[in-house]
């Protein structure tokens, strides 16, 4: 079993001292790649490699003078580096470093993300096999459809997020994508099997090709997937926070000792953390909106996209691994109620079975329209007049000279509707993961 309690914090992924790192990551793979070429003297590597080092907070300093964050960096580990420090950077522009290190941490965002997903995925099949074969009734327009088993719905939230594991792995590979080529993307400064070299060390693949930047239909990707992801955790959340109603009343969120639902009445239990992932999911999808206006920019490139990214990329990426942590636990210690779905299928007084009873007209020849009026017209007795449908049935001339009162009686059984569950259950657990 995964442990998800204890999976790396995505915040210190994205804090500054990890982008920084992720910088110098760069900028020494790139010396490496420079020493062993013989573009640059192996000792000054080794002086790089030994002396590299930076301070959040004075780069801070330095950029408030120029006013250019790369070069703040770059300042300061000269003041750290010494003389060697002048083959630091060689042959690169700003967004050679910046995007490759994006690169890493998008990528590190990625791996993060899909344990946390594996997790869900195992609490999800959990409970659809604990729940497989408890009747619940199912809502088409939120108004009782036809019994179904409360199992499948989470059987159904697990395929989902299979998919989206899927979504997020070839995510995950399109922004692992590095660039060294210079200025304008035609290596004019660098030969491209520097670029090469120093994605391999680095664990990413060179861009093919590239402007200034690495094109940003790859962010957007990632974004736009991230947003999908959302969007099924808030589905889930939304399912909850309906079964929660108190009129519903069949599953609830875990209320933990000592927990308050109100400040202004003592009795309330709230959905609260399924209210939270419905909104943190709305914050996401309008990110991923970012993404998508980043992808057109300005010839080989502008900076319009960098400050948004600033924010959408680190907040994304956060949020969603929050939300999952929040859904796991959410259903893992979801409180749910069997004995409150059987009396939710009994509510409509045998409403639930109309479609079966259609079907054993037609079987007995009556033709489906007719046999449709029939059946209609005491359903709505049952909505209006709030009578006991299978009497209705057995009272109704036109009926009972087709169906028998035992006929009638076999069509208010739940078996028909929950045996096929096995073959569904068998088509969504039983392929390799």
């Amino acid at each position: 079993m995964i442990d998800r309690y204890t999976l790396p914090e995505m915040g210190a992924l994205w804090s500054e001292q990890n982008k920084f790192q992720k910088w110098l990551d760069v900028e020494i793979a790139v010396c490496e790649v420079h020493a062993d070429m013989g573009t640059i003297p192996r000792d000054a590597l080794e002086q790089i490699k030994s002396r590299a080092s930076f301070s959040v907070a004075r780069i801070n300093e330095i950029e408030q003078t120029t006013n250019h964050d790369v070069i703040a960096f770059t300042t300061n580990l000269a003041e750290n580096i010494g003389d060697a420090s002048r083959f630091i950077h060689y042959g690169l522009t700003s967004s050679d470093v910046v995007d490759t290190a994006n690169a890493l941490l998008l990528r590190d965002a990625g791996d993060l993300l899909l344990l946390k997903i594996a997790a869900l995925m195992e609490v999800l099949k959990q409970r659809a096999f604990e729940f497989k074969k408890t009747p619940q009734i199912g809502r088409t327009h939120g108004i009782h459809a036809e019994p179904t088993s409360f199992g499948l719905t989470f059987a159904l939230w697990y395929d989902e997020m299979r998919r989206n594991r899927d979504r997020l792995a070839h995510a995950r590979a399109a922004v692992a994508v590095g660039k060294i080529s210079g200025a304008v993307g035609a290596f004019a400064l660098l030969d491209p099997e520097v670029e090469e070299k120093v994605c391999a060390r680095l664990g990413l693949k060179p861009a093919a090709v590239s402007t200034q930047i690495i094109q940003r239909d790859r962010y957007a990707e990632y974004l736009s997937t991230l947003a999908i992801v959302a969007s099924s955790l808030d589905k889930f959340a939304l399912n909850i926070r309906h079964w929660q109603r108190t009129e519903v009343n069949e599953a609830q969120e875990r209320f933990a000792p000592g927990q308050k639902g109100s400040s202004a009445m003592p009795h309330k239990r709230n959905p609260i953390i399924s209210e939270r992932i419905c909104g943190i999911a709305r914050i996401v999808r309008a990110n991923s909106l970012v993404g998508l206006e980043n992808v057109a920019l300005w010839h080989e490139r502008d900076i319009s996209h960098s400050s948004a990214e600033r924010v959408v990329l680190p907040d994304s990426s956060i949020a969603l691994d929050y939300m999952l942590h929040k859904a796991t636990s959410l259903i893992e210690g979801l409180v749910v109620h069997p004995e409150r779905m059987v009396q939710n299928l009994d509510a409509t007084k045998g409403l639930i079975f109309s479609g079966q009873l259609l079907m054993a007209l037609t079987q007995k020849g009556v033709a489906r329209e007719t046999a449709y009026e029939w059946v209609q017209r005491n359903a709505m007795k049952v909505w209006d007049e709030n009578k006991d449908f299978r009497e209705l049935l057995k009272n109704d001339p036109d009926i009972k000279s087709h169906l028998s009162p035992q006929e009638i009686d076999a069509v208010f059984k739940l078996d028909t509707y929950l045996r096929n569950v096995d073959k569904i259950f068998d088509r969504v657990f039983g392929e390799s993961d």
